[in-house]
């Protein structure tokens, strides 16, 4: 027992006082060092992060306040994260409007089957880009980034969809948007920061472009396909013109924002005149309404974004990276 107590103590051997010493003066001096600098930066950065977040979520929160407050109280001012009058006529008068339901439908349709095409052909060309040894994958680049500069104008675009036979159909919502070259030059840029060696490995064990493309760059790729397939389906979501140039006589094709967009174009012309006060029983107001369809339209957008919130800063942060 005498033996193992001196091996204890011969393996840990007790702190004179003077060890002490020194390793508290050198604990204090790295306190001091931390907090002369990186506390006043701590400091600066909570203050303009909280001050960030509160001039982001007040006007919303404002806004919300608002669609929830009557019309004709909300015109008296001093509304601003409660609403003083609450009401829902807002909202009974927005999903009142022609063809709302068949324009949301349509708006969903076409973002979910937007957003996966889109995904699905820009990833298969960025694949295609990225490999070293497709012999025109710089002249291809080349000649995409120049699309993303020049383009036929207005009206060559509409007398092309009209040729093409597009226009009046549910599909000009979804193939001219198909291919985009911002996209398809951000996905190659994330796959460029992909190791070769392990596409190498995979075509050391037999395995094809196709196989490596589903099994090895994909897997890898999920943030930079979830931030692309945000990018598509918040332009896909919140688009309008598109159905108004192309659709504007066929109601069965409309979209939840065209209809939105001519509801606040109708009860802005109305003004606040007592005919329409009166026909809106005094509840509903152009900035009432206004504020109702803002909320409908951002609604479905605010709740996506936290479940995809981490792979969207990762596919920014890791896009354009390269070791």
């Amino acid at each position: 027992m005498a033996n193992g107590n001196n091996n204890i103590n011969l393996k840990n051997p007790p702190l004179s006082g003077s060890d002490n010493n020194n390793k508290n003066r050198a604990a204090a001096a790295k306190r001091r060092k931390v907090s002369a600098g990186d506390k006043a930066f701590t400091i600066c950065n909570t203050i303009f992060m909280i001050l960030f977040v509160v001039i982001t979520l007040y006007p919303v929160l404002n806004t919300l306040a608002i669609s929830f407050n009557d019309g004709t109280d909300a015109l008296r001012g001093g509304i601003y994260l409660i609403p003083r009058k609450f009401t829902l006529k807002n909202y009974i008068t927005v999903m009142q409007k022609d063809n709302l339901i068949t324009g949301a439908y349509i708006t969903v349709l076409r973002t979910l089957i937007g957003t996966l095409l889109a995904l699905v052909t820009n990833a298969i060309l960025a694949y295609i880009v990225s490999r070293k040894e497709f012999i025109f994958r710089r002249a291809l680049s080349l000649f995409w980034v120049i699309t993303m500069y020049v383009n036929g104008g207005l009206i060559p675009t509409f007398l092309l969809y009209k040729n093409l036979h597009l226009t009046n159909t549910f599909w000009v919502y979804v193939i001219p948007g198909t291919i985009s070259a911002f996209n398809m030059l951000v996905i190659r840029t994330y796959m460029n920061g992909i190791s070769e060696s392990l596409t190498e490995a995979a075509q050391i064990d037999g395995a094809g472009y196709t196989t490596i493309f589903l099994k090895v760059i994909s897997p890898l790729c999920k943030p930079v396909y979830a931030t692309i397939a945000l990018f598509v389906a918040v332009y896909q979501w919140n688009s309008w013109f598109d159905a108004m140039l192309y659709n504007r006589m066929s109601d069965q094709y409309t979209t939840l924002q065209y209809e939105l967009m001519k509801l606040l174009s109708s009860v802005t012309n109305q003004g606040t005149s007592a005919e329409a006060m009166k026909n809106a029983m005094g509840t509903v107001t152009p900035t009432s309404v206004r504020a109702a369809a803002t909320i409908i339209t951002m609604l479905p957008i605010i709740c996506i974004y936290p479940f995809l919130q981490n792979y969207f800063v990762t596919g920014l942060t890791l896009g354009g990276v390269k070791e």
